[in-house]
């Protein structure tokens, strides 16, 4: 699809590796969008019975890349980072992800709406928004409470400290934890292994598991994105995003 974006087939499986390992494949305008039209593209082909989503380097994603980010900020809910989100929240076929290294914001988020998750031990996930002067998104604040309780959910999005592999097992949306060299293979297997199964009956599986939440599930992304855009033009939010680019120049 683009060179930041890697696309493999083999046995109904469609990989889409997220390849922009020196800046930890961290996401622009462009990659939101290459992204949102790889996941269509594979919706749409008869061939394709899952999609697995990976990163290069050793980094799954550090999540948004803030110069670009901050250059094109979201405006609205056609922005390319809700189109994104919605894209997935709305996916009719199923969706592992194989997590290695760091998982940042939406790279964490995004497992929210995965079907099978792959984390390897060294795995590392955050949702920074907090910190940033932001809130939370991805549907975080609804379904993270109903994965991993309120208890959980509360310290992970109220402080947003970085948490491992086991505590995002604990939290509900990672499937398995396994040896960083089993990453790959492990998550393929899995992948390849649904592929397997009768198309249709795993789109409607998926289907019934999902659907009574969607409604609530897409009515939070709203709520959440109205509330980001708004944190986003608030003086928190610009002290914060202005520190962070102070510290990363150093």
């Amino acid at each position: 699809m683009s060179e930041t974006l890697l696309t493999q087939d083999a046995e109904g499986v469609r990989t889409l590796t997220f390849h922009r390992p020196q800046k930890k494949n961290a996401f622009t305008h462009a990659m939101y969008e290459a992204t949102t039209e790889a996941l269509l593209a594979a919706g749409m082909d008869p061939a394709v019975r899952v999609v697995l989503l990976t990163g290069a380097g050793g980094t799954f994603t550090a999540g948004n890349d803030i110069g670009d980010f901050l250059e094109r900020p979201p405006a609205g809910e056609d922005s390319a980072v809700f189109r994104f989100l919605r894209t997935l929240v709305n996916y009719e076929k199923p969706v592992v992800a194989a997590v290695d290294g760091a998982a940042v914001g939406i790279g964490t988020t995004m497992l929210l709406h995965c079907d099978y998750v792959v984390a390897s031990e060294r795995a590392r996930f955050v949702m920074p928004f907090i910190n940033l002067g932001v809130c939370p998104e991805g549907a975080s604040s609804l379904l993270l409470p109903r994965n991993a309780g309120m208890t959980l959910a509360s310290e992970l999005l109220m402080f947003g400290d970085p948490f491992d592999a086991a505590t995002a097992q604990r939290a509900g949306f990672v499937s398995r934890v396994v040896p960083d060299a089993q990453l790959l293979e492990v998550a393929t297997e899995r992948a390849k292994t649904l592929a397997a199964k009768p198309a249709e009956a795993l789109k409607v599986t998926k289907r019934l598991l999902r659907e009574p939440l969607r409604a609530e599930v897409n009515a939070t992304l709203r709520r959440e994105g109205a509330e980001f855009i708004k944190r986003l033009n608030s003086d928190e939010a610009r002290e914060a995003f202005l520190a962070f680019m102070n510290r990363k120049s150093k």
